[in-house]
């Protein structure tokens, strides 16, 4: 059991429409101490080859809700405009249909939140890792 006074977060993304992680994603992590407590900004990563952010903030002692604002927008515009997308193209005005996905989640200290996001241009879904 860990006596850490803090909980920590990683994450990572699957492009499901490729099979592949989604490489050059930018997220960023919030922190808040309650349901009521505003937002705090701890900054951000971007994911690397392997979809991953290996280097989130610390979250500060007392945090009970985090939150993981991906952006990607401009990672599905980048597929597109390399052709290298295999999902059909977007059927609408051509825009990405979710141009961001935001993850809110509660936290206890001491204990480890992977978040992993499953993501395609269509729909997204998420589930606590290990």
């Amino acid at each position: 059991m860990s006596t850490s006074t803090t909980a920590s977060v990683s994450t990572h993304i699957l492009d499901t429409s490729v099979g592949r992680p989604a490489e050059g994603v930018a997220v960023h992590l919030f922190a808040r101490s309650g349901g009521d407590a505003d937002w705090q900004a701890l900054g951000g990563s971007a994911t690397d080859a392997d979809g991953r952010c290996k280097d989130l903030p610390d979250l500060p002692e007392g945090t009970t809700h985090v939150r993981l604002d991906f952006a990607v927008e401009s990672y599905f515009e980048k597929k597109q405009a390399d052709a290298q997308q295999d999902a059909p193209a977007n059927r609408d005005s051509g825009a990405v249909f979710f141009p961001e996905v935001a993850i809110t989640f509660a936290v206890n200290a001491g204990e480890h939140y992977h978040v992993p996001l499953l993501l395609n241009p269509f729909g997204y879904s998420v589930y606590r890792g290990s």
